[in-house]
């Protein structure tokens, strides 16, 4: 990601407009990333992926049982062995 100081880009906001078209812009204050300028339609594309938080008394009964009679994919096994290194326990 390009990066550029406040004042650079306070100078050249046009240039720099049309750059954060291309691809993401870090503006940067003091050496620290401060904001970052996007595209609007990548804004929007990162919006669609957004997820919700949702506290456990949140969900309905229904939802609540889809949980419990959910079953992971086979595939997922081959994973298992993370489990056991990360935690010390078996699966």
């Amino acid at each position: 990601m390009q990066r550029v100081t406040s004042r650079e880009f306070q100078r050249n906001f046009g240039y720099y407009q049309d750059e954060a078209l291309r691809s993401p812009l870090a503006i940067t204050r003091h050496a620290r990333e401060r904001l970052v300028i996007l595209s609007a339609s990548e804004y929007k594309r990162l919006k669609r992926l957004d997820r919700q938080a949702l506290a456990v008394e949140d969900l309905s009964d229904a939802e609540l049982e889809a949980i419990r009679k959910a079953e992971p994919p086979a595939k997922a096994r081959l994973y298992d062995h993370e489990l056991v290194a990360e935690h010390g326990g078996d699966t």
